[in-house]
């Protein structure tokens, strides 16, 4: 494949980064100290406490606060610093960051060991020219790709099976690389202006560590672009790099096999610059984008992905419903960013809002808020609110938005709704809103998609009325009923740090819930899906969280209460009691949702 480099100077960065996976993803060596232990798994968690695990907010520079915050760190832990912060400078081709400034911050770093060590020359050579154009960007994104790098190799030690096949696999390299990024453990990398900026890390270390296989583009919005614009040379993959691979291998035969995806003649295919114009908009439908990787993270079935999907393309919203515990907000929130797509605006595309008693019209809608004028009076003014904001900017765009409504039965709907009650069944009519200061009429754009969660279990709603259910398409989250049924054993199975320790857990739940007889109010899988979830933990949430929610069910009926107790359930689960198999073993797909959300 051709996506490796050929200007001049750029084959000492690949062999620099050659050098870095031979000592340090094969070894616990030093790229710049070869025979002696440095990326060990001690110094990288020395240097994740002092640097990852304590996030610094105020100002200075990245290396002032990194000085302070590895403060009487070992010589190792600093050379480990600066050997990593040399493989982030192997990626970035920035004007104002030639390679003497490079070489000079990787040397400060390296001095605050106290030791005396000479870079090698042949490394020093590889910090130009660099593989890829980041902008002047790079500076405030540093801690997060520098982050990511100790983040990585020390996940990367503790899991030594196999790693020759990752190595030599790239697909299964990209896995592990993607795995990372998305279940950050340091307190640094889980910041919502660093979590992302994460991405452009893995894309750097992808193609240094296999520059045949992976495009020297570091932009998750340039590859999918380029993926989209230029689909029609791939075969359809939920893979951005699949196909981009494919792309490249039709394009060979008429451009050679040394192309870049930036030189000019391909660039303008796919990037619209000048005067050609861009090509028509999408649908604005959800596309039918791979769910494989968000079955992954949530641990439900594709297949009900789908469906949920294909309910948003034809009514445009679904409500899901079922008692606490059993996924619905969280499943609301990854499938919305999921199918929202990449991209700068992903966040800025997906909001959401949660309905209570007080919540009303002016809230959501629009209405008139106390304003300070000058000379110290008050007067008001006319705000939007959530749905109006997210419109506008559906409105302005090609792309999908979702509008996530949490505890949408806990609102008086009428009132709230008002005129969304015509709109969402009429999108392509107007109508004037009721604090409307102009002529024109509004509407719901085609590329809103609203997602409201329902607690069933909640006595003090009344049900929602006819009105809306005509409106919605529901979709039920129910511990007895698939694909909910079987998620405990499943989580328990891929997530327990001892699965003999904790596996009564399944059963107990579901004898628990025969015994509660309410569909409605059946104890979900959330409330165990916690991390290090042992038997002392288990204990835990089910004195101080699962009981209390039990004891409220029965509030006329506390007697039974002590049907409940964990212990009692247990005896009764072991010795056959109950509703036949309550293992929770049953075979076929056994799926799981994400922690710690209703």
């Amino acid at each position: 494949m051709g996506s490796r480099k050929t200007e001049p100077g750029v084959e000492q960065t690949y062999d620099a980064a050659n050098q870095w996976v031979a000592r340090v993803l094969r070894d616990d060596d030093s790229l710049f100290t070869p025979g002696k232990a440095v990326w060990t798994p001690e110094v990288l968690e020395e240097v994740r406490a002092g640097f990852m695990d304590n996030p610094d907010p105020g100002r200075g520079t990245t290396l002032q606060k990194l000085e302070h915050q590895l403060t009487g760190s070992t010589p190792e832990a600093y050379q480990l610093a600066a050997e990593a912060l040399y493989f982030v400078y192997l990626t970035p081709h920035v004007p104002s960051i030639k390679r003497e400034t490079k070489l000079e911050r990787v040397s400060r770093v390296l001095g605050w060991s106290g030791q005396e060590i000479a870079i090698p020359d042949d490394l020093i050579t590889g910090l130009a020219p660099g593989i890829a154009t980041i902008g002047t960007a790079f500076a405030s994104g540093l801690p997060a790709y520098l982050g990511f790098i100790i983040e990585f190799v020390e996940r990367w030690k503790q899991t030594q099976d196999d790693i020759e096949g990752r190595l030599q696999d790239p697909w299964a390299f990209k896995k592990f690389a993607t795995d990372v990024s998305s279940s950050f453990r340091s307190a640094l990398l889980r910041l919502p202006n660093y979590a992302g900026k994460t991405i452009v890390q893995r894309h750097a270390l992808l193609h240094l560590v296999h520059p045949d296989t992976f495009e020297p583009i570091v932009s998750e919005g340039q590859k999918n672009t380029i993926a989209e614009r230029l689909g029609s040379y791939a075969a359809e993959s939920d893979d951005v790099d699949r196909n981009i691979q494919q792309i490249r291998q039709a394009l060979e035969g008429e451009l050679g096999s040394d192309f870049q995806f930036h030189d000019e003649g391909i660039r303008e295919r796919w990037d619209y610059s000048g005067n050609q114009p861009p090509p028509p908009p999408p649908p604005v439908r959800p596309q039918a984008v791979g769910l494989q990787a968000l079955a992954d993270r949530t641990y439900l079935p594709v297949s009900f992905l789908e469906e949920i999907q294909s309910l948003l393309a034809e009514k445009g919203q679904v409500i899901f419903q079922g008692p606490p515990g059993t996924g619905k907000t969280y499943v609301a929130r990854k499938l919305a960013r999921h199918l929202a797509g990449s991209g700068d605006d992903t966040a800025g595309r997906v909001r959401l809002v949660q309905f209570h008693p007080s919540y009303a019209y002016e809230d959501f809608v629009q209405g008139f808020r106390p304003k300070q004028l000058a000379g110290g009076q008050v007067g008001f003014e006319l705000r939007k609110g959530p749905l109006l904001e997210i419109a506008e900017k559906a409105r302005d765009s090609d792309k999908p938005h979702y509008l996530i409504i949490d505890e949408i039965n806990r609102g008086n709907l009428a009132t709230v709704f008002g005129e969304l009650y015509f709109l969402l069944e009429y999108r392509n009519t107007g109508i004037r809103l009721q604090y409307s200061d102009s002529d024109g009429d509004f509407t719901l754009p085609e590329n809103l998609f609203i997602i409201g969660t329902m607690n069933t279990a909640d006595r003090s709603i009344a049900m929602v009325d006819l009105a809306l259910r005509r409106r919605f398409y529901f979709v039920e989250f129910h511990p007895e009923k698939e694909p909910v049924n079987e998620v405990l054993q499943q989580w328990l199975e891929k997530n327990a740090d001892n699965v003999d320790d904790v596996g009564w857990l399944p059963g107990v739940v579901k004898e628990a819930n025969r015994r509660l007889n309410d569909s409605d109010a059946a104890i979900g899988p959330s409330y165990f899906m916690r991390k290090g979830l042992n038997e002392a933990g288990v204990k835990r949430i089910w004195e101080h969280s699962v009981l209390p929610y039990i004891a409220e069910r029965l509030f006329n009926d506390r007697d039974r209460l002590a049907e409940f107790e964990l212990e009692n359930l247990r005896k009764a689960v072991s010795g056959g009691a109950g509703n036949g198999n309550v293992t929770g073993t049953d075979e076929g797909d056994r799926n799981a949702i994400g922690e710690g959300e209703g």
